[in-house]
């Protein structure tokens, strides 16, 4: 057998494991191999993974990404910005503007890995379409 079919779907009923599928989709990866890249671009999901051809069409992240990108940098700024205030007492406008492009880098940063990573839950659960029989929707 080739490297292309070991790395395929063997049985519509496999099991996916979803935290291999979602540390690939971090890393911005194919859920099925983990060797293709899943986005060509900064956001633009590809239509099936160069590697082992996966189809990548049936993922719909959507709104997904970016809640959960705002709920990260959210979660991680906060006690930072905590932190800093207690600790020097910058400026309002100092910590303003500093925090501000903290948070625009992280969130910047996060964006693509976060919507690799719902790719990845879709694929690991067979969501929209992602392991379906062809021609059965």
């Amino acid at each position: 057998m080739t490297a292309i079919a070991d790395q395929t779907d063997p049985a519509p009923d496999a099991e996916r494991p979803l935290g291999l599928s979602l540390r690939r989709g971090l890393a911005c990866r194919c859920p099925a191999c983990g060797q293709g890249p899943v986005l060509r671009g900064y956001l633009k999901l590809r239509d099936t993974c160069p590697a082992c051809g996966t189809d990548l069409t049936p993922a719909r992240a959507d709104d997904g990404p970016a809640y959960l990108t705002i709920l990260v940098v959210g979660h991680l700024m906060a006690p930072f910005i905590h932190w800093a205030f207690v600790t020097w007492r910058p400026d309002p406008l100092t910590m303003a503007l500093l925090l501000s492009a903290g948070c625009v880098a992280l969130s910047l940063a996060l964006l693509p890995r976060m919507k690799g990573m719902i790719v990845g839950f879709q694929w690991a659960r067979r969501m929209h379409g992602f392991g379906a029989e062809p021609g059965h929707g």
